[in-house]
């Protein structure tokens, strides 16, 4: 296990993907997904607090739509804990950092704003074109 700096951040003068990088990486993804748990642990005591007590019917339509508009984030997130713990699983078997399509390295801007990504922008781009085309369809 790699103990890094509080201050590290992972630059383009090192050897791409190196035990630092990804201890970097992997700290934070888990840390990720420890939030988006907590999240869903406060909605679930929120959601179990109570049944809707507002007597007026529309102050109840607009507890309901916020509770279906949290389901909805929460479902989101869930999805993206699934997402994160792919990208965990990538860093252990080594594939963490290249793209799914080519092989190259995605690069550490993207991975810095996208932790999860699995392509590079390239390929991205190429996959949102298709789909363009193809729901034109």
């Amino acid at each position: 296990m790699i103990t890094l700096p509080p201050d590290y951040r992972p630059t383009d003068d090192e050897e791409f993907m190196n035990a630092q990088q990804l201890a970097y990486f992997r700290q934070k993804l888990l840390r990720w997904r420890q939030d988006l748990l907590r999240e869903a642990g406060d909605t679930l005591a929120s959601l179990s607090a109570g049944g809707i007590t507002e007597a007026d019917l529309t102050d109840r339509a607009s507890v309901e739509t916020d509770r279906a508009l949290e389901l909805r984030t929460r479902d989101r997130a869930r999805k993206l804990i699934s997402k994160i713990d792919q990208a965990i699983e990538r860093i252990e078997n080594g594939t963490y950092g290249y793209c799914e399509e080519t092989g190259e390295p995605i690069g550490l801007r993207r991975l810095e704003a996208r932790p999860i990504a699995t392509l590079s922008i390239e390929a991205q781009e190429r996959h949102e074109r298709m789909e363009r085309v193809h729901r034109d369809d």
